[in-house]
């Protein structure tokens, strides 16, 4: 496994990978790597002849008062993960190679990206097309393995590689829990005992508003809306962001739930930590 760290590297190797008629598979993450991302690596190894992580923590994709001085890092931890996986290049560039002195080109999806996540972050999702359109630029996968936690992202970049052309075949994993439900998220390093029982509420939400559909036929919108803010109401740290049922396709609100495409989301805070999940229904 090797680390590269420069932008002119990365892009001469994936260069010669493309003439040598390779396909790339490529992981971006933020580093402070879990389960979740390791099974992204699993996902997309058997697809792919050379395997490409990105570890970069991306300062445009941070609000103001947001987390990105404490966002959780281990860069060591991290390279033992992916040699263990077997990963081929770990992409770790630094922030101001990344974005230069006086950068002033975004990429913004002006659809899918408005409500939920992007409402209450209003500059998170031009921040998380910016990198990834300049990460697909450099590392030119044929393949990139998303998870489905981060749902709305994924309709996001869906949309972006669509619309700008990208000849990237989206490999979207399924989202990893704990074994107490929590969805698997570099944040939940920064739950505390009483914080985190707060956070499991999210998941017993999920699961009450799935009942409700899969058990008792409930298909009524609101009915199920408000099976999940009472589950998380019952949380002494909890601040609802949202709890919505969605078209999984371009996350507006349903207005009524089919199966096979409606989709519970949840974001709440618990004290000061944001967490988000979903269920796909059907």
């Amino acid at each position: 496994m090797e680390v590269i760290n420069s932008i002119q590297e990365i892009q001469q190797l994936a260069l010669r990978f493309e003439k040598e008629g390779k396909k790339i598979g490529f992981v971006p993450t933020m580093g402070y790597l879990h389960d979740g991302h390791l099974s992204l690596i699993d996902l997309i190894r058997e697809r792919s002849d050379i395997l490409i992580l990105s570890i970069f923590v991306n300062p445009t994709q941070f609000g103001v008062g947001e987390d990105l001085d404490k966002y959780p890092r281990d860069m060591e931890r991290d390279l033992t993960f992916c040699r263990e996986r077997k990963v081929d290049y770990i992409f770790a560039p630094q922030t101001d190679e990344i974005y230069p002195e006086g950068a002033s080109t975004y990429v913004s999806e002006e659809g899918v990206s408005q409500g939920l996540c992007g409402e209450a972050r209003p500059t998170h999702f031009k921040g998380v097309t910016t990198i990834c359109a300049k990460l697909f630029n450099l590392v030119r996968p044929a393949y990139v393995a998303l998870g489905q936690k981060d749902a709305q992202q994924v309709v996001v970049l869906k949309r972006m590689i669509r619309d700008l052309h990208f000849p990237i075949e989206l490999v979207i994993g399924p989202t990893l829990r704990e074994p107490d439900g929590l969805a698997m998220s570099s944040r939940n390093s920064y739950l505390n005992d009483r914080q985190r029982e707060d956070a499991l509420l999210i998941y017993q939400a999920l699961q009450a508003g799935k009942q409700l559909v899969d058990e008792k036929g409930i298909r009524n919108v609101d009915r199920v809306k408000a099976e999940l803010m009472t589950t998380l109401r019952s949380g002494s740290f909890i601040r609802i962001n949202y709890a919505e049922v969605v078209d999984r396709e371009d996350m507006l609100p349903e207005k009524e739930i089919e199966l096979g495409r409606s989709m519970l989301v949840i974001a709440v805070w618990v004290d000061n930590i944001r967490l988000i999940d979903n269920m796909p229904l059907g």
